[in-house]
């Protein structure tokens, strides 16, 4: 975790990262709330399709302790169909607009569509936090205008097809070389290194066993020297160790949560805000963060 860190400090820049008119000490672990405006996502699909119902969320997970809220419009569960630029545009952006303008946190948007992060962006989201790592046509290009920091998630294929048997000859250093590659096509775009975040992709075109390898060796992916997102809050791979169904598997969210937190990640992305930020004070405070 220090070499880690110093490494980040030497390559990247300080750990505090700037959102907008924000600044985030990335030292310290924080806790990334999820907030799915779509009516098919696998955890929590149309539970806060409503204005009201949202905001009530956010306002909790606010409280519990989040530091940044992720808001998204298109499922990205196995085997979710695409939507309309539009039609993503009309879910996410009046949301985006509203946390802006009633809660001190800052905005994430879950999106690989241009037209969403160009107007999210304009409305007060402060990160694009992209599961196709900015591959969509326009997406890159809109990224580097906006000037704002960016997540670039590995995903094997997309999600309709993503776990129709992917393999990998060693994930870890496949996962790594893609997002290495992945900088390296951002920075010379124009997108500066101290705005890049990096996402493994737990779940994302990986089997069982692939996410438990990266996971067992997430301290690779730390040291290319980018802060680093896990997302692994009520996964099937949680399901697959514990038996436990969506519902239930806070607890094994909440440990796998303190697990990436002592293998040098600094960003957490979760359902259950409350028991994941405990987690990491857990985790930082055994070492000493």
């Amino acid at each position: 975790m220090f070499w880690r860190r110093l490494f980040f400090m030497f390559v990247v820049g300080a750990d505090n990262m700037q959102f907008g008119n924000k600044k985030i000490d990335l030292s310290v672990p924080q806790v990334m709330g999820i907030l799915n405006v779509t009516p098919d996502s696998f955890s929590d699909g149309g539970r806060y399709l409503s204005m009201d119902a949202a905001l009530a969320q956010v306002e909790k997970m606010v409280a519990d302790g989040a530091t940044f809220i992720d808001v998204g419009g298109e499922s990205t569960r196995p085997g979710a169909q695409t939507v309309s630029a539009q039609e993503e545009v009309d879910r996410v952006c009046p949301v985006v607009e509203a946390i802006h303008r009633e809660f001190d946190v800052v905005i994430s948007v879950d999106t690989s569509t241009p037209e969403v992060m160009a107007e999210s962006v304009r409305r007060g989201a402060a990160l694009l936090n992209d599961v196709r790592s900015l591959r969509r046509p326009g997406a890159l290009q809109v990224a580097v205008e906006t000037g704002v920091p960016v997540c670039l998630m590995h995903m094997q294929g997309e999600p309709d097809t993503m776990q129709q048997d992917p393999h990998y000859d060693d994930v870890v250093a496949e996962v790594r070389g893609f997002l290495a590659a992945q900088v390296a096509s951002c920075t010379a775009a124009g997108i500066a290194p101290h705005n890049i975040i990096l996402d493994p992709g737990f779940g994302f075109g990986k089997t069982l066993e692939h996410n438990l390898r990266l996971f067992r060796y997430l301290e690779h992916i730390c040291a290319l020297g980018f802060p680093v997102l896990v997302g692994v809050s009520r996964k099937t791979m949680l399901g697959a160790v514990t038996g436990r169904p969506v519902a239930e598997r806070a607890v094994a969210s909440a440990a796998a949560a303190a697990m990436a937190v002592m293998k040098g990640a600094v960003i957490v992305r979760a359902h259950d805000v409350r028991e994941n930020v405990d987690a990491i004070k857990m985790a930082a405070a055994i070492q000493g963060v």
